[in-house]
C-alpha cells in the first residue's frame, strides 16, 4: 500500500468558493507517513464526473481518501456514487441513525428527515465515527479489476468540513494505515518552522550538509512561513533507536546551520515560540500597531497564558492617536510622516514607557492598495523595537495584498521580539522572500 490518491469532492471547490485545504493537510500527513500520493482528484457535485472520479482513484491508488460529499442535501452523492462504482447496495446504519437523533435532541433542534440520508453506506463498509458531527464516515476494502489483475484497495470517505475530517483522519485512518504497513516500515520525520529566508535559499543550504541518501527533504511554503521536513526511513532490519539517533544526528545538522532562521519545530507557530521566550527571559511586552491594526496582538493572544508577558496593546491608527495614546511628537509626524522609522521608534518607545513594559515593538506602514508613494510605495513598513537600553529600527518593504502584508508585518514584527528575547541576530535587513 504505497500509492494514495486524494478525492475532493464539491461544486464550491470548482468554482473557487473555498479552497481545498483539505488535500493540502493531507498531503503533509501522508509525507510523514512515508507513503506518496500519486493524484489530487477535484470533482464538481455532478454524477458522471463523479463517477470518472472515482474510477480513476481507484485504478491509480492503492488507498483513495474521498472528502466531501457525504451530508444531508440532493447534490451530496458520493455514498450513491461509491456503492454504483463498486457494484454494490446501501444498507442503513441504525446506530449511525441513532447518533444522529441524539446529536440534534442534544442541541434541542429538530432534525430534518433528510438527515437520516446520512446513516445510508455502501454494503460491506466500515463506519468511521465523527465525534464532531452528524455525518459518518466509512471504510472499505473492495477487489478492484479484472481477472489477474484484480487487487485489493482501500478507500475512506470522510466529510469535508476540516475539522471533522482532521479529527476522523487522526483518530482513525492514521492509525489504520500505520497498523497496515507496520512499525518498522514507518518513517522518522523532523519538522523545523522557518522565517526568513526563501524556499529556494532554504534548499541551497540544507543541500550543503545532507546528502540526497540520507534523507528525504520537504518543503511547505504557507505563507508567512515554511516548513521544512525531515523524513528518515529505517534501513532494513534497523532498530527504531538506531533510526531515530540518525535522524537526531542530520536534525542537528539543520539547527547549526539555519540558526535563527528556525523559530520552532514540529506544529509550533510564530506566536507560541514568542510566547515561550518571552517566558525564558522574564520579559514583559508591549506593542504599539497601526498598519496592522492589532494583528499581532491578535495572534499573541491565542496563546494560553500569554496574559503574564503581554501588557498592553495600543492600536493607534490616526496620527492624533498616535500622539494622543504614545506621545509621538507632531514634529515628528509633519517632518517624517507617519510611515518612518522615526515615528515608529517613537511609537515603540512611548509604549514601553506608558505601560512599564521591558520591550515594546512599534510597526507602522502603507497595507494599500492606495496611499502609496514614489518615496514610500505600497509594503513599505516601519518597525523599531524599544528596550531600556535604546531604540533600533528598520524599514522594509514588504510584498502582496493589503492582508498579505498586514500578515508578513506582524510576522516580521513578532520574529523581531522573539529573536531579541533569545540574543539571536537580527533578521538581515536584504531579507526578502
Amino acid at each position: 500500500m504505497d500509492r494514495v490518491v486524494l478525492l475532493s469532492t464539491g461544486d464550491e471547490l470548482l468554482c473557487g468558493a473555498i479552497a481545498d485545504t483539505n488535500a493540502q493537510w493531507l498531503s503533509g500527513r501522508f509525507f510523514e507517513l512515508g507513503l506518496e500520493v500519486v493524484a489530487v482528484l477535484t470533482v464538481g457535485d455532478e454524477p458522471e464526473r463523479l463517477r470518472w472520479a472515482w474510477r480513476t482513484a481507484l485504478e491509480l491508488g492503492d488507498l483513495v481518501i474521498s472528502t466531501g460529499g457525504i451530508g444531508p442535501t440532493s447534490d451530496d452523492l458520493t455514498t450513491e456514487t461509491v456503492a454504483a462504482v463498486l457494484g454494490c447496495g446501501l444498507r442503513f446504519d441504525e446506530p449511525s441513525a441513532d447518533r444522529i437523533r441524539q446529536m440534534f435532541a442534544a442541541m434541542r433542534r429538530p432534525m430534518p428527515e433528510n438527515n437520516l440520508k446520512q446513516a445510508f453506506l455502501p454494503e460491506g463498509a466500515v463506519v468511521v465515527e465523527n465525534p464532531l458531527g452528524t455525518a459518518p464516515g466509512y471504510r472499505a476494502s473492495p477487489r478492484w479489476g479484472e481477472g489477474a489483475v484484480a487487487r485489493e484497495v482501500h478507500l475512506f470517505v470522510l466529510p469535508g468540513v476540516p475539522r471533522e475530517m482532521k479529527r476522523m483522519f487522526t483518530d482513525t485512518v492514521e492509525p489504520w494505515v500505520r497498523a497496515q504497513r507496520g512499525s518498522g516500515l514507518t518513517p522518522l520525520v523532523q519538522t523545523f518552522q522557518t522565517f526568513g529566508m526563501s524556499e529556494s535559499a532554504l534548499d541551497e543550504e540544507i543541500a550543503a550538509i545532507i546528502q540526497p541518501g540520507e534523507a528525504r527533504i520537504g518543503f511547505r511554503a504557507s505563507f508567512p512561513k515554511i516548513a521544512v521536513k525531515l523524513l528518515v526511513k529505517p534501513h532494513p532490519g534497523e532498530s527504531t533507536a538506531a533510526a531515530e539517533a540518525r535522524l537526531g544526528e542530520l536534525a542537528g545538522r539543520v539547527r547549526e546551520r539555519l540558526g535563527g532562521v528556525v523559530y520552532g519545530e514540529g506544529e509550533m507557530a510564530m506566536e507560541e515560540a514568542v510566547a515561550r521566550a518571552l517566558a525564558a527571559r522574564g520579559a514583559r511586552l508591549a506593542l504599539a500597531e497601526s498598519c496592522t491594526g492589532g494583528l499581532i496582538g491578535h495572534r499573541l493572544t491565542e496563546v494560553p497564558g500569554i496574559s503574564a508577558h503581554l501588557l498592553a496593546d495600543y492600536v493607534v491608527y490616526s496620527n492624533a492617536a498616535k500622539s494622543d495614546l504614545l506621545g509621538v511628537r507632531q514634529e515628528t509626524l509633519v517632518t517624517y510622516g507617519a510611515v518612518s522609522e522615526e515615528t515608529a521608534r517613537e511609537m515603540a518607545e512611548g509604549a514601553r514607557t506608558r505601560s512599564g513594559a521591558d520591550v515594546a515593538i512599534g510597526v507602522t506602514g502603507i497595507a494599500g492598495p492606495e496611499g502609496g508613494s514614489r518615496e514610500r510605495p505600497v509594503g513599505t513598513v516601519c518597525f523599531a523595537l524599544a528596550t531600556a537600553e535604546g531604540v533600533v529600527s528598520r524599514r522594509h518593504q514588504l510584498w502582496g495584498t493589503r492582508d498579505w502584508v498586514k500578515l508578513l508585518a506582524s510576522q516580521f514584527a513578532l520574529d523581531m521580539i522573539r529573536r531579541w528575547a533569545l540574543g539571536h541576530a537580527e533578521l538581515a535587513p536584504g531579507f526578502r522572500r
